[in-house]
């Protein structure tokens, strides 16, 4: 089927795969270690001050929302990163500028696929808002007030479940759509259709190496976002590294064509 439609095969890995992407995008990282820290730094200040913002503004629901939602644009967020592992590939040494504009992803098919990240993400936002809706009468407006009522009472509890299941589901999906199409669109010959559904067969074939490399994915974030995002200096390029080299791993990019021969047309 992916000859009939053009579309690259996929490889089936095994289930330690995602500790060799890890183990290979750290050793990336040590290649071009002052470019990442830099692109991670200015990762990290900006979610700083976006939820500090929130919180300081006593917005702790929404500060609690985008912090979980994160994993929804991360993946255009490290273009800049998918484009290192590609130059480091290529023998070529990355710089913060080469990373910062990425000329490979200024295409619309890259801005289809940004474009329908961002209205899962404000989707996803919608959806906190009903289940925070549909768990309390209450408008809590302090950080201490929505932080004991998410902590100490059921129906906190019965919100951060139901968030849980419903931002799982939704992130896994969104996972399935990108985790290979995302760094797959700097090859300038895959369209948005086909680097989704080439997404998606990668989970199928897949399913357990990636649901870890996904769980891997969280645990760092929510690790990261403990730290008040410090920890992006370090944790944001390398998982944007090793999110290049599971997309190396897991496709196999069809070869350019040859040109057809031309046959010489007999001389009259």
């Amino acid at each position: 089927m992916e000859q009939a439609f053009g579309l690259p095969a996929v490889r089936t890995v095994g289930i330690g795969a995602p500790f060799r992407w890890l183990a290979s995008a750290w050793s990336d990282m040590g290649r071009a270690i002052g470019p990442c820290l830099m692109y991670g730094a200015a990762m990290a200040l900006v979610s700083y001050g976006l939820i500090t913002a929130l919180i300081t503004s006593n917005a702790a629901f929404w500060a609690l929302t985008l912090t979980c939602g994160f994993v929804f644009i991360a993946p255009m967020l490290a273009m800049g990163l998918y484009q290192a592992g590609r130059q480091l590939e290529q023998g070529e040494q990355p710089t913060l500028g080469s990373m910062l504009f990425v000329r490979g992803a200024v295409r619309q098919d890259v801005l289809y696929l940004g474009l329908a990240l961002l209205l899962i993400y404000l989707l996803w936002g919608r959806i906190a808002q009903i289940v925070y809706g549909l768990s309390t009468h209450r408008l809590h407006r302090t950080v201490d007030e929505f932080v004991a009522f998410a902590l100490n009472t059921g129906e906190g509890h019965t919100m951060l479940i139901s968030g849980a299941i419903v931002g799982g589901i939704i992130a896994f999906f969104t996972y399935g759509l990108v985790v290979v199409s995302a760094p797959m669109l700097l090859n300038q010959n895959a369209n948005v259709f086909a680097a989704t559904f080439t997404s998606l067969r990668a989970v199928s074939k897949n399913f357990g190496p990636l649901l870890l490399w996904a769980v891997i994915i969280v645990l760092f974030v929510l690790a990261s976002a403990a730290t008040w995002f410090g920890a992006f200096v370090i944790v944001f390029p390398w998982l944007g590294l090793a999110s290049w080299r599971a997309y190396r791993d897991l496709v196999i990019e069809n070869p350019p064509q040859a040109a057809p021969a031309v046959t010489p047309s007999p001389s009259l």
